[in-house]
């Protein structure tokens, strides 16, 4: 395993400069970058000691500073110094600058402002937390979507990174014997989502679960037939109510994200969502 020093450099928060650098780096094998995280650096005093921790530890550096004269002594010093310095918003800045015949604000932290799409993202949280397993299903026809699954299906975490996109999202469990919320039925406007997992993966997650809680793994919630048959249901109940289905088992909470939103994109345009394409039914459907 190779290592390497990257210091990561921004005048915000630099949740920017850290997703660009971790989608690069995981491009590349048997390397593991020791991270140097500078964030809110918008002063002089800030930058020397960036530049005292370029000087230490000396490797790549990536950037989105927007200050003239911070970036100019930033990119200096690493000139001077012989290590790598890299602007990474530059490329699409001048880009769009060109197209649209307009210069850019240089100003940092802007997509932060305190504006009405901020406040959404928060309404948009609260709401996730409200209705988080079940809770507060009277006014589920406020919800943009509503995800459904049985136990340990990703569907509060993908809730919550719906919500940070200003998406209000609630979720319900599937539990066996446990009758749908009644409210369910009459729903017309949010976009209900089934999730479903491959069941050996369920029980080893439910194991994992319940050892963490101390808890008896001797339980039918952890029982392979008992997990199967409670996914080929909540499948069954998908397929009658023709609902779109999503297979989390090898997904990421973002790329389970992104389909949901896809299907939101389409829905809101017309179009009739489906079921999403790499769903393996674990049996005959009826």
């Amino acid at each position: 395993m190779r290592q390497f020093h990257l210091h990561l450099v921004s005048d915000a928060t630099g949740e920017t400069i850290n997703s660009v650098a971790r989608a690069c780096v995981i491009q590349f094998d048997d390397v593991r970058p020791v991270e140097h995280f500078w964030n809110l650096v918008r002063t002089e005093r800030q930058l020397d000691m960036v530049l005292e921790g370029v000087q230490e530890n000396r490797g790549l550096v990536m950037f989105t500073l927007v200050d003239e004269k911070l970036r100019r002594r930033l990119q200096d010093f690493c000139r001077e110094v012989q290590v790598p310095c890299i602007p990474v918003l530059d490329p699409l800045i001048n880009a769009l600058a060109a197209f649209l015949g307009v210069e850019s604000q240089r100003q940092p932290g802007r997509q932060h402002a305190l504006d009405a799409e901020y406040f959404g993202r928060m309404d948009a949280m609260d709401f996730a937390l409200a209705h988080d397993d079940g809770q507060s299903s009277w006014d589920l026809h406020e919800a943009d979507v509503i995800l459904m699954g049985v136990s340990r299906t990703s569907k509060t975490p993908t809730c919550i990174y719906l919500a940070n996109r200003g998406i209000k999202a609630a979720n319900i469990p599937i539990v066996p014997g446990c009758p749908m919320p009644p409210e369910i039925e009459k729903l017309t406007r949010p976009l209900v989502v089934g999730l479903t997992k491959d069941p050996d993966r369920l029980v080893q997650i439910r194991r994992n679960r319940l050892k963490l809680l101390n808890q008896n793994e001797s339980s039918t919630y952890v029982d392979p037939e008992v997990v199967r048959a409670e996914v080929t249901d909540a499948r069954r109940m998908f397929t009658r109510r023709g609902w779109p289905v999503i297979d989390v088992s090898r997904r990421s909470i973002e790329e389970t994200a992104a389909e949901i939103m896809m299907l939101l994109a389409r829905r809101q345009s017309g179009g009739l969502p489906g079921v999403v394409p790499g769903v393996v039914p674990e049996g005959p459907v009826t």
